[in-house]
């Protein structure tokens, strides 16, 4: 191998390298600041020489009264009901508007895919009025009743691949005695598998990092989700603990990244066929 070859080849693997020494230092001081001490914060040294391991059960315990086992509760039901919620929804909806013929249909599908423009710091406003005046301020209503309407995104994502879905399969099912909603059961979410892992991954993250909505509607500490427990923390900024914090938010993201590569190659597939099949 010529000097040429190697200078090219020491160049690209050396600019991987300092790419993945880019990406992964920030997850590393998080790992070793989460066993400092507050006077060790602003040392150079990436992990300590004596790890605070107790950082993890000190912070665990972050009330009194409540653990953060309550907060991962918590928030697991609200995920449970936000993803059944997203799954039944947005393929019936989807299903309507791929399969489905009813007036000004393309006029309502355009009238979906403009509300995806809609910023939510827009809507934010008028939903807390509605949801204050049904006396729903402070449960979990208003995190998860709005996913059982649809979501603007999921459906248009939905929508795309059940028309890479034959229509000759709809036929044989007909004549077969099939009714329109046996289609969408037996035929139509079997075969969007792969969309609906796409949908239930998308639906954990965004709701495991709602932090605004969930501060918004959630006024009682036994019903804080771990986002707004991390919170309870930065309450008082003189006494601070932040290697508790910082060990605490790590765990935090234990389940998203589980959830992710559990889930990697369905949420691959999906992404990658919506839209393309013939």
């Amino acid at each position: 191998m010529g000097i040429a070859a190697l200078r090219k080849k020491w160049k690209t693997h050396g600019l991987l390298i300092l790419a993945s020494i880019i990406m992964i230092y920030p997850v590393l001081w998080w790992v070793g600041a989460s066993v400092k001490s507050n006077a060790e914060m602003s040392s150079p040294n990436l992990f300590p020489l004596a790890p605070l391991w107790s950082n993890y059960t000190k912070g665990w315990m972050a009330t009194p009264n409540y653990t953060f086992s309550t907060f991962y509760i918590n928030t697991f039901h609200i995920e449970l009901w936000s993803i059944a919620g997203s799954v039944v929804s947005c393929s019936l909806v989807a299903f309507g508007f791929a399969r489905l013929d009813f007036p000004l249909r393309k006029v309502w599908f355009a009238v979906l895919l403009t509300t995806m423009m809609l910023p939510a710091q827009v809507t934010s406003i008028p939903q807390y009025i509605l949801f204050h005046r049904m006396d729903w301020v402070g449960t979990y209503l208003p995190l998860i009743v709005p996913h059982f309407v649809g979501s603007a995104f999921f459906i248009f994502l939905l929508v795309q691949f059940i028309r890479g879905i034959p229509r000759e399969l709809d036929e044989s099912a007909k004549i077969d005695g099939c009714t329109k909603f046996g289609i969408y059961w037996r035929i139509v979410i079997p075969l969007m598998k792969p969309a609906l892992v796409t949908v239930i991954i998308y639906t954990f993250l965004w709701t495991w990092d709602d932090f605004f909505q969930q501060l918004l509607y959630i006024n009682s500490v036994k019903n804080y989700t771990v986002g707004l427990g991390l919170r309870l923390f930065m309450d008082s900024q003189s006494n601070t603990e932040w290697g508790q914090m910082l060990a605490m938010a790590l765990l935090s993201i234990v389940p998203s990244m589980i959830v992710f590569f559990m889930a990697q190659k369905h949420f691959v597939e999906g992404i990658a066929t919506t839209g393309l099949k013939g």
